[in-house]
């Protein structure tokens, strides 16, 4: 594959994990209470104060992601915390959404872990850094 596709497969990979980190962030913070709430209902403690964790998780992992800044280390996290909120929060496979929800964090924790294994790729703020 020529380099240009590789940097443009690269970037694509970065923003399109990303995307979903900064919407769901975004609308966390735009709905803190009911976050919160939903959170505790599965059991989660201190949702009230974790829901924060959550949005900077999310919010600043998306960006950091989207703009290839410490992203092996940045990715690995963010794998880490899809497979967390996989197993608490998609984990009855009863019902066929949480079922498909949980595959679809296990998938992203995947896309991750390529870019744990890859990098950024040339077109991000680490490939600049070289």
């Amino acid at each position: 594959m020529n380099t240009t596709l590789t940097h443009l497969f690269a970037l694509a990979s970065r923003l399109f994990l990303a995307f979903i980190f900064i919407v769901a962030g975004w609308g966390k913070l735009n709905g803190i209470e009911g976050t919160a709430g939903y959170m505790a209902s599965v059991g989660i403690p201190l949702a009230g104060i974790l829901v924060y964790l959550v949005i900077l998780t999310e919010l600043g992992g998306g960006i950091l992601i989207a703009i290839g800044y410490q992203t092996r280390i940045v990715a690995f996290l963010m794998a880490g915390f899809t497979i967390i909120s996989a197993l608490i929060f998609h984990f009855n496979f009863a019902d066929q959404g949480q079922a498909i929800n949980f595959m679809k964090n296990i998938a992203i924790a995947g896309g991750f872990f390529s870019l744990v294994a890859n990098g950024a790729g040339a077109w991000s703020l680490d490939g600049r850094s070289k």
